[in-house]
């Protein structure tokens, strides 16, 4: 890490390099507060150019526009764990900018933003309890390897971004092949024991280069005022906060609000904001005393226990598969549908991988949670969510040898009270199994909560929107029974031990197996047949030297194809054919046509063939589809054949034996030798008649024909 020479108008500014990677990152904060705010105005950006990869970005404009998805990601991975650092009640408007300058693609970047992001603000002006770091982890071999190479990725099963002080972890975000719960642990502690690293050189530089801090000075309500308000809203948020119904309880939380507010007007009329703020520290310390002494949740439930759940498949006819997902008040619709590989997403950032044939979208519209708002397409919330839960299914999709299709999932959030991302996933998997895509197992997942007050611990499965708000973790988990497949882990507070992240993975798995079970009722594994209105996509594996003999000159062929049977037709360069048609029938002609054109003909072989044009010395017949073979005239029957259309013509099928190949393909062919033994007897008489015909020719006539022969077999054979 390097600072003073760059960007040094920035409030801070920090060169990180790894390897080749190098990442220009800069915190800078407002000079006066943002005045009216009750969060933090902080944003973060992580900029990706694609000169970082030695590449110009592609369109008309040739310039980069809006983020990636990849770049989205990136930004939250930056915002998580550094946010809850900050002192509460700082309202200066904060922005940290990552900006990717090199890319080696065995030293990924993304934890470079995060470390360069918390070294940024420790030598700014910005009051910041860090510092913070974050490292890649992986599994190769039953062992944690931290930044593993591209060539050790092939190897990998667990991608993990892990971050956090150096007493405790702040953030994990990871995606697996089904691994363990111990192996998971291991791999965040092992990942931890370089981060203690990482922010010992950061202490390093901030001994050498800091700025003075802003002067911030937390708002602390008057005391007066916060106990007259406390003693009189206490027992009224108590009773309120255990309202089962969410909308229920927020109706009656904001009762208590505006009647606290309007009871203390005229007494506390220049406090407005103190009592404002003490109301909000009731409800929170209330919620809190009663799960942690009471052991009771708002909804009634205990610390283990989940809210029902429901599931059902098949909604919808014409879609290629449909479920519904409900766990208490959060319910999730998704949807399946399934295209061609040509449909693959097309990425251009700045990693290896150039498409993917697995999507997964999310959509959260404001009426789930009983909102009027503006949807103006995915914001950060959505393709965050969206990617965890793609993670989450990735690992059980089946390769595309196995299942040649480009799959999409769309997630539709109807209703929202907690873990929308998790119930994705479950309603991912449901959709999944209903459309008829072989998945390896099915997956399912849970959000899993945290209060903790001292000593005083409280895990809890399947939390719900006001838990999580005023909680201090978002842990959310998905596995199959063989293991995890993703995981996800926010804090509010400064880090979590081994300790509670263990009970919280093993709660977890208990929890998400239960769901698992209720999925599995309504319907047990995937569908054998996909929907009828679903592609049916067939593959042929050819030589790729045939290619040619499948596409035609000028595509003359191929298209030929498509226009006789209404199938699309793709060719991979490794002679891997994709046959995509909704036409059964139609895929059917498709696949025998382009066998035909790839297979070889045979020496000795009969043959039903069609004849596609006559001459005066024989007939050509196409044996398979575009090949041709030439009878001649003397081999058309065993008879003197004195005009080829005396015994075919065109668009009679004749069966007909392969005689030979000569060394440029032409293909020689004989009826005669095809024809059954019974043709045979009555064929010597005719082959004597025609043998006195002969002799009643003259020697000039006979000579033509003999010479037409000649001349029909030099055409045909090489020289």
């Amino acid at each position: 890490m390097e600072t003073g020479k760059y960007a040094k108008q920035a409030g801070g500014a920090v060169m990180v390099r790894y390897g080749d990677t190098s990442l220009l990152v800069t915190a800078t904060a407002s000079k006066e507060p943002r005045e009216g705010v009750d969060f933090l105005p902080m944003t973060v950006d992580y900029e990706e150019r694609l000169y970082a990869v030695g590449r110009i970005p592609g369109g008309f404009i040739k310039r980069e526009g809006r983020p990636t998805e990849k770049a989205t990601l990136a930004a939250r991975l930056t915002d998580r764990p550094i946010r809850p650092l900050f002192p509460e009640g700082f309202n200066h408007s904060i922005h940290i900018v990552s900006t990717v300058l090199s890319i080696d693609q065995d030293c990924v970047p993304e934890p470079l933003a995060i470390t360069g992001a918390s070294a940024a603000l420790c030598i700014s002006n910005i009051p910041f309890r860090g510092p913070i770091a974050a490292v890649n982890v992986g599994l190769i071999d039953g062992e944690p390897v931290v930044n593993p190479t591209v060539v050790q990725g092939e190897k990998n099963r667990l991608n993990l971004m892990v971050a956090g002080t150096e007493d405790a972890i702040m953030m994990v975000e990871a995606d697996a092949e089904e691994i363990s719960e111990e192996e998971m642990l291991e791999a965040i502690m092992a990942g931890h024991e370089v981060i203690k690293e990482l922010i010992q050189l950061q202490k390093d530089m901030v001994e050498h280069h800091s700025r003075e801090k802003i002067e911030f000075q937390p708002f602390s309500p008057d005391p007066d005022v916060e106990r007259t308000v406390k003693a009189y809203c206490q027992d009224k948020v108590a009773a309120a906060l255990k309202t089962e119904d969410k909308l229920q309880r927020e109706t009656a939380l904001d009762e208590v609000k505006k009647d606290t507010r309007a009871h203390f007007a005229e007494q506390y009329p220049d406090h407005e904001r103190d009592v404002k703020v003490t109301i909000q520290d009731v409800i929170k310390k209330s919620l809190r005393s009663m799960i942690l002494h009471e052991q009771v949740r708002p909804d009634g439930r205990g610390w283990e226990e989940i809210r029902p759940i429901s599931c059902e498949v098949e909604l919808f006819r014409r879609t290629h598969g449909s479920s519904l997902f409900t766990r208490g008040q959060t319910q999730v619709i998704n949807i399946c549908t399934l295209g061609a590989l040509r449909d693959m997403q097309i990425l251009d950032g700045l990693g290896i991988e150039e498409s993917k044939r697995f999507i997964h979208h999310y959509n959260f519209p404001p009426y789930s949670v009983g909102e009027a708002g503006f949807m103006r397409g995915p914001g950060r919330r959505d393709i965050g969510h969206g990617a965890l839960a793609e993670r989450a299914l990735e690992a059980v999709i089946p390769s595309e040898e196995d299942f040649p299709y480009t799959i999409r999932l769309v997630s539709e959030v109807i209703e929202s009270n907690g873990s929308t991302s998790m119930g994705s996933v479950c309603a991912g998997a449901l959709s999944l199994m209903d459309a008829g895509v072989p998945i390896i197992r099915p997956v399912s997942g849970i959000a899993m909560g945290l209060i903790m007050e001292g000593e005083d611990v409280a895990v809890l499965s399947d939390i719900q929107g006001v838990e999580d708000f005023l909680g201090d973790m978002d842990f959310k988990v998905a596995g199959t029974e063989e293991g995890i497949t993703a995981l996800q882990m926010d804090v509010k507070i400064k880090g979590l031990s081994r300790k509670i992240l263990q009970e919280a993975l093993g709660r977890a798995r208990e929890s998400y197996l239960f769901i698992l079970r209720k999925m599995l009722d309504a319907i047990s594994g995937p569908r054998p047949r996909l929907s009828e209105f679903a592609p049916r996509i067939t593959t042929i594996q050819i030589e790729p030297e045939k290619i040619r003999d499948v596409i035609g000159p000028g595509g003359r062929i191929i298209n030929k194809i498509i226009s006789e049977t209404g199938a699309e037709i793709n060719i991979e360069p490794d002679g891997r054919v994709f046959i995509v048609a909704t036409d059964f029938k139609a895929g059917e002609k498709a696949e025998e046509i382009i066998r035909g054109l790839t297979a070889d003909v045979e020496p000795g072989k009969l043959y039903l063939g069609k004849v596609t044009r006559t001459e005066k010395y024989g007939a050509f017949v196409e044996v398979l589809p575009g090949k041709e073979g030439l009878v001649h005239i003397s081999h058309l029957d065993h008879q003197r054949v004195n005009k080829t259309e005396d015994v075919v013509n065109v668009g009679d099928q004749v069966t007909v034996k392969v005689l030979d190949i000569d060394d440029r393909g032409r293909i020689n062919l004989s009826r005669k030798e095809a024809l059954p033994p019974d043709r045979e007897g009555g064929s010597k008489s005719q082959e004597h008649e025609r043998g006195r015909h002969d002799q009643g020719r003259s020697s000039r006539d006979r000579d033509r024909d003999h010479k037409n022969r000649r001349h029909a077999d030099r055409k045909h054979k090489p020289d």
